[in-house]
């Protein structure tokens, strides 16, 4: 029976949602399957992605091939990584201590990755926001001093027009009245 590692699709329409599966290949996509052995949702930023590394590696050990989707996730999670130190050691290249020593610097490396990625995200939109409210702010004050100023303008004609009709002749050129 030709196995297959891949993803059955959930979630509603434009969220989608994974399950990571171990299927008969000839299967439907989200039909029958042999065995759960992860999660991955891409809504989130970064990528949420849990998978079972051990019953996965028995899979791939046991020739179950991954789709492409399915290969880029091992990959992340370290999977393949996993798989290509047990051959390692399975070949007589190292021992079983420094393939473990080696899958825990690379786990240590990705975990500070992606926690880096979430911090410099958190960090972008705390700016954003900070950067929006002051936008707000001054355009705020730009508003309250043009309707103030338009409020002055409208106060003073009414304060004015006595003196404006008093000045009046004299602005056209003529003599004002002696008294």
């Amino acid at each position: 029976m030709p196995t297959r590692i891949r993803l059955q699709r959930k979630g509603k329409k434009g969220r989608p949602y994974y399950h990571v599966v171990v299927a008969d290949s000839r299967a439907p996509r989200d039909g029958k399957y042999i065995e759960r052995i992860g999660s991955y949702d891409p809504n989130q930023n970064p990528a949420f992605v849990e998978v079972n590394v051990d019953k996965a590696l028995t899979w791939l050990q046991n020739g179950a091939q991954p789709t492409d989707t399915a290969r880029a996730i091992l990959s992340y999670t370290g999977v393949l990584y996993k798989n290509h130190l047990a051959n390692g050691v399975k070949k007589g290249a190292f021992d079983q201590a420094e393939a473990d020593r080696r899958f825990e610097i690379w786990r240590n490396e990705k975990t500070a990755k992606i926690e880096g990625k979430r911090s410099k995200l958190a960090q972008s939109a705390e700016a954003a926001e900070k950067a929006r409210i002051e936008a707000e702010n001054k355009k705020a004050a730009e508003r309250a001093a043009a309707i103030s100023a338009k409020l002055a303008a409208a106060t003073a004609p009414a304060e004015a027009a006595p003196e404006a009709e008093a000045e009046a002749p004299a602005a056209e050129g003529e003599a004002p009245a002696a008294e």
